[in-house]
């Protein structure tokens, strides 16, 4: 018998990464704040906190629209918000390859400077350390927050209910179709800029207008097709979209369609998938739409009984077809 090994499909975010977890990590380390959402919400000591860490090893380093150190920051900061969490701080840790240019770290520390700044957070403590060469890409990092839980606000991919709408925060699969390009000699040119942003504003003015929401993630790996199966699996519901209704760039569809891809599995870094009641999507989407970051929102489906398990999409000429579930790795090391 052969030994079972991980493979770059682990760290994708669809069914062998959801496998890994269920086999080894919560096979250890399970207990009652353990977590399928993008922070544990904690007690301590009577005050409600969220807590959330994540490592980076996108590759290249640097790209159109951000570079390693503000995808850190943001990727952090959005997990936190996705809980309904105001970020507060944060710790980083750097893995660097000798040799790496010192310019490139200031570069990335300073991008972490000025995203921090933005979304409000502190960096208050890290750790560094230098490997030989060729046994890192460059530089690796991990950041972990702390955030205030906002009062009266309870998500998590649990909580769908069957007649809620489904909403995206911005237009899909951005970060993904930039880094592809940036990576592969594909003889495409296009315009297209990664949509890396911290999202705490745009949450914060959603559960401003209403703390009715009953979930809200961080659509990065495996992008909103990979996140709708979660939530599906998780809430024992039903998706279904409608295909005109998803926001997608019109230079990431031509690439998409000239690759054979499909947005809704690309990554993205700024946009978010929201699901609450269908009494909430008017003042929801009107929110979003003056948002700096969430001019592109929309309703894209709904929560239904049928199909548990499942994401159903309506196409064009009104033909449902089933989104296909998640599994391999369509593109390594995006974030």
């Amino acid at each position: 018998m052969s030994e079972k090994k991980i493979s770059l499909a682990h760290g994708a975010g669809g069914r062998q990464t959801a496998e890994l977890i269920h086999e080894v990590f919560r096979e250890h380390f399970s207990n009652p704040e353990f977590t399928a959402d993008d922070a544990a919400v904690l007690d301590v000591g009577g005050a409600k906190i969220a807590m959330s860490t994540d490592g980076f090893i996108v590759s290249p380093y640097s790209f159109n629209g951000g570079n390693i150190g503000k995808l850190s920051i943001c990727g952090t900061v959005n997990d936190l918000a996705c809980m309904g969490a105001k970020p507060l701080y944060l710790t980083c840790s750097f893995i660097i390859e000798e040799g790496f240019p010192f310019d490139e770290l200031e570069k990335i520390a300073a991008s972490m400077e000025k995203t921090a700044k933005e979304a409000g957070v502190r960096i208050v403590a890290g750790d560094t350390k230098v490997a030989g060469k060729g046994q890192v890409d460059h530089v690796f990092i991990t950041t972990t927050g702390i955030g205030r839980l906002t009062e009266g606000v309870s998500t998590s991919g649990a909580f769908a209910k069957p007649g809620d709408v489904v909403l995206v925060t911005g237009d899909v699969g951005r970060h993904g179709c930039t880094i592809l390009l940036a990576r592969e000699d594909l003889g495409i040119e296009a315009d297209i800029k990664s949509d890396c942003a911290p999202l705490w504003g745009t949450v914060e003015s959603m559960i401003a207008a209403t703390k009715d929401i009953h979930v809200i993630r961080d659509a990065t790996r495996g992008g909103v097709g990979t996140v709708l199966y979660e939530i599906a699996a998780e809430s024992n519901v039903g998706v279904r979209l409608n295909s005109e209704a998803i926001p997608v760039d019109p230079a990431v569809r031509g690439v998409c369609g000239m690759l054979g891809l499909d947005p809704l599995y690309l990554a993205n870094e700024g946009t978010l998938v929201v699901i609450a009641p269908k009494e909430q999507a008017g003042v929801l989407l009107e929110t979003l739409k003056k948002g700096k970051y969430s001019a592109n929102a929309a309703i894209i489906g709904e929560i239904t009984e049928s199909m548990p398990g499942k994401v159903i999409v309506t196409t064009e000429i009104g033909a449902e077809t089933m989104l296909p579930e998640p599994g391999g790795e369509l593109l390594p090391r995006i974030c």
